[in-house]
């Protein structure tokens, strides 16, 4: 682990490939004496152990989730959105942590905290992957709330990835406020058919 450091927060995030709904961000401190048993990347658990441990982690550690909003992912791109959403859920964070450990190639270029990158972390750090489950119960919850106002694309299970049934709905029932529209696809069916002279 971190040399030296005493309080140790990971940050994962998950939502960058979707075309709908917000990217969201979780930073999880484990009590060191207190690790809930079988903590790996969530897309290596079942969706029921990934509940279960999701409500294991919010009892047991400090964890903050944040979101950044379809408007700011359209506005900045998705990797500084994705990057935004970590800032602020390091930065909910009750306790500020000595290090932080981030899951991928970047550090969040807002984060002034002592911070390392690691690639695949969320199979390498307890803390990582523990961020990983509970943005991911978070994200898919948001997306299945928001599958209840506008049903037909298939939010509830696929969680606004570009599956073939939420891209043919697209196509069929149009664009919806929590789609992305900087993303190719949406933007695709915003503007076919339209000739857009420069």
């Amino acid at each position: 682990m971190a040399r030296g450091a005493n309080v140790i927060a990971g940050v994962d995030e998950v939502g960058r490939g979707p075309l709908a709904g917000p990217v969201t961000a979780a930073a999880v401190i484990l009590d060191p004496n207190d690790i809930p048993e079988g903590l790996n990347d969530s897309k290596a658990l079942s969706a029921k152990r990934r509940e279960a441990l999701s409500d294991q982690i919010m009892s047991r550690a400090q964890v903050c989730i944040a979101h950044a909003s379809v408007e700011e992912i359209d506005e900045i791109n998705i990797l500084r959105a994705s990057h935004l959403a970590m800032e602020r859920a390091i930065a909910g964070l009750a306790q500020v942590p000595d290090e932080v450990l981030i899951d991928g190639n970047m550090i969040p270029r807002g984060l002034s905290l002592p911070a390392q990158a690691i690639i695949k972390g969320d199979a390498r750090s307890l803390s990582i992957s523990a961020a990983s489950i509970v943005a991911k119960i978070c994200r898919d919850r948001v997306m299945w709330d928001l599958a209840q106002h506008y049903p037909g694309y298939g939010w509830e299970t696929n969680a606004g990835y570009p599956s073939k049934s939420h891209k043919a709905a697209l196509q069929n029932l149009g664009v919806t406020p929590h789609h992305r529209r900087s993303f190719k696809p949406v933007h695709n069916i915003l503007y076919q058919g339209k000739n857009v002279t420069s």
